[in-house]
């Protein structure tokens, strides 16, 4: 899967960093609540764990390291603004066309999406990687000039990598976050769909503990609304080669796992008792047992008839 990503890992703060929640570091950034997470999304703002695990906080020393960097705070805004199709074309200087032709074929990747009233796709991309790949010499032909044969064969064949580019963004996402391999499996889980997982994980404890670890899709309607289906859909690799990388790379991953810390299973309730077979070793002889005999007036009974006469 492919996307620009950053390597930065979520690091645990030191006990006694000062922290604060993505909200109040959001505002302290000059940035929106939107523009905020796409940051951390990208790497742009580093983030750590908080008690809890399951949450982010930023340190007041990485809010200082961006309050102290050139053209703050509106670099920091410029480097996240996103662009639909229309506006991305202008800034590039090419037709709508010439923009979405370049995004099928994987030379422009999309960072983010949303769905319209109608439920159609509508792909963002980054302003500045627009800019970037406009100003580079070695693409003046892509945009000037007649798609090259080899594109065009592709574009006319219906290939569309805009799906498969925005996962392999995502993963990378999910994959800075997480802090352990069950989180880093549960991120690759994130984009197979179940019949996958259950052919690479057969232990049914294992998929239980597995899932807790993987993401939803990003929001789009409420749960099971066609908008959320479709959602879930473009999380789900498709390609045959997409879905080998993901089933290899999550094979490898839950070894790992295990060894770090096997998945919960139910505590039973006590050790049963070995039998008789069981416990006998080899040097051990049978012992006749003697019947147990009947008590109470049975017993009586048939002891007196039992005297000679």
């Amino acid at each position: 899967m492919s996307g620009h990503t950053a390597t930065q890992s979520a690091q645990p703060a030191q006990p006694s960093e000062p922290t604060c929640a993505p909200s109040r570091a959001a505002r302290e950034l000059g940035l929106k609540r939107g523009e905020f997470d796409l940051a951390v999304h990208l790497g742009r703002i580093r983030t750590v764990p908080d008690e809890t695990g399951t949450g982010a906080r930023v340190a007041q020393a990485e809010l200082d390291r961006l309050r102290g960097q050139p053209g703050f705070p509106e670099a920091l805004r410029e480097s996240v603004r996103v662009v639909g199709t229309t506006a991305g074309a202008a800034l590039m200087e090419v037709s709508s066309a010439r923009l979405t032709r370049l995004a099928r074929v994987g030379l422009l990747i999309p960072v983010k999406f949303y769905l319209n009233r109608y439920r159609a796709v509508v792909w963002l991309y980054l302003a500045e990687e627009l800019r970037q790949f406009a100003a580079g010499q070695e693409n003046s032909a892509l945009l000037r000039q007649r798609m090259p044969e080899g594109l065009r064969r592709k574009l006319d064949g219906g290939a569309d990598l805009r799906p498969r580019n925005w996962r392999g963004r995502h993963l990378g996402f999910l994959l800075r976050q997480a802090t352990d391999p069950w989180q880093r499996a549960g991120a690759l889980a994130a984009f197979l769909d179940p019949v996958q997982i259950a052919e690479i994980v057969d232990d049914p404890y294992e998929r239980s503990h597995l899932h807790r670890f993987r993401p939803d899709p990003p929001s789009h309607g409420a749960p099971g609304s066609p908008a959320a289906q479709l959602a879930e859909r473009l999380m789900t690799a498709d390609d045959p080669d997409e879905i080998a990388w993901l089933r290899s790379d999550l094979a490898q991953t839950l070894s790992e796992a295990r060894d770090h810390r096997p998945a919960p299973r139910p505590t039973p309730r006590g050790t049963p008792l070995p039998s008789a077979a069981e416990d006998r070793t080899p040097c051990d002889e049978p012992v006749p047992e003697e019947p147990e005999r009947p008590r109470g007036l049975l017993g009586r009974l048939l002891r007196r008839g039992s005297r000679p006469m």
